[in-house]
């Protein structure tokens, strides 16, 4: 008989199967291009990216993000050869791109050859141009590709949707997600938090919440297929209208709106995923509206925002019947979120990058 968590990851395979036409499907209103990466198929989860594989990046500059890198180091057992130390000005909300280039070429120059990913360990700052720090770390800085101005979509991730454990030698890119934390105590938590998650495959609620936010509930037609992918698994609430006042056993939550009220009274699960579509949740210390970092604050251990107006393109923010899928087949945070944004080059992802609550 198998296990509740072998269960889980049977299922998140096996329902892989239905996001191509699925996802096809429900973005075509949207005019969101459907992908073209075909999805996993393997009988058994993937080697994931561990320790070993991951850069840690530290701004000696900062000593929050000085502390943040060492304290992850140690919990994540991490070699120290991953570290690199770079300094720059951290008291802005965009590096200058003439800082950038230089400061990702520096980043290369002092990576061991099997690193796969990148972990950033500050909130500030979270852009270079119209990119998010975390995706020009990953492609580059390619503004024309990644980040073209207008309600246009833009290029497309080889990373979406696939069955690629090693980014890096597959594919040249090393996915990049930020520890981001406003205090080290923060910083901490989410770490912990992060770590305990692993292999616990615990129980609990995903919200799925409609809004009347017409422009940014576009992503209530993702629902019923994020609810094939995971009906065993979890126990689904939608939620339409106002947002549920105290969630609770919180291990997903998606929503679209500016603000999402009622989060702080709730109760997130280690390893819990939580976004809300809006235009600038990923501006962290300076958003008009509801920053990303309000959903680690309140538990989830990740999160995404997009850092400037990528206008409401359903493939700039993340695919919920994909991550779900990814998630529960045992890949750990930075994959399957990473492998659930289409067009990422404006959207910033933030959390405990290794948490892996479904990994064997």
């Amino acid at each position: 008989m198998l296990t509740r968590a072998a269960a889980a990851r049977f299922a998140a395979i096996a329902s892989v199967s239905l996001l191509q036409s699925g996802i096809a499907a429900a973005r075509a209103a949207n005019h969101t291009p459907a992908p073209s990466t075909a999805p996993p198929t393997a009988a058994a989860p993937a080697p994931r990216i561990g320790a070993a594989d991951l850069g840690v990046v530290v701004n000696t500059a900062d000593p929050l993000s000085v502390a943040i890198g060492e304290y992850y180091l140690r919990r994540r057992g991490i070699p120290r050869s991953n570290l690199v130390r770079v300094r720059f000005d951290y008291r802005r909300d965009e590096l200058p791109r003439a800082d950038f280039i230089p400061l990702r070429i520096a980043v290369e120059k002092q990576l061991p050859p099997q690193v796969q990913a990148y972990a950033l360990t500050w909130a500030r700052p979270y852009r270079v141009g119209c990119m998010s720090i975390t995706s020009a770390f990953t492609f580059g800085l390619q503004e024309e590709d990644y980040c073209t101005p207008g309600c246009k979509a833009t290029r497309r991730s080889p990373y979406f949707n696939s069955s690629y454990t090693r980014p890096y030698d597959e594919l040249g890119l090393r996915p990049t997600m930020s520890i981001a934390a406003e205090s080290f105590e923060n910083a901490r938590t989410l770490i912990d938090r992060g770590v305990r998650s692993d292999g616990l495959a615990p129980p609990g609620n995903a919200y799925l919440v409609s809004t009347v936010d017409t422009q940014r509930n576009g992503r209530e037609v993702e629902y019923p297929l994020a609810i094939r992918v995971a009906q065993h698994e979890f126990n689904f609430r939608v939620v339409t209208g106002a947002p549920p006042e105290h969630p609770q056993d919180v291990m997903f939550y998606f929503t679209g709106a500016w603000q999402v009220l009622g989060i702080n009274m709730g109760r997130f699960l280690p390893g819990a995923v939580a976004d809300h579509l809006t235009s600038f949740g990923g501006m962290l210390t300076d958003s008009p509206q509801m920053s990303s970092l309000r959903w680690l604050d309140a538990g989830a251990t990740g999160s995404f925002g997009t850092v400037v107006e990528p206008c409401n393109l359903l493939g700039k923010f993340p695919s919920v019947p994909v991550l779900l899928a990814h998630y529960l087949a045992g890949e750990t945070l930075i994959e399957a979120y990473w492998k659930s944004v289409l067009m990422p080059g404006q959207g910033l992802f933030i959390g405990e990058p290794l948490a892996a609550p479904f990994r064997r």
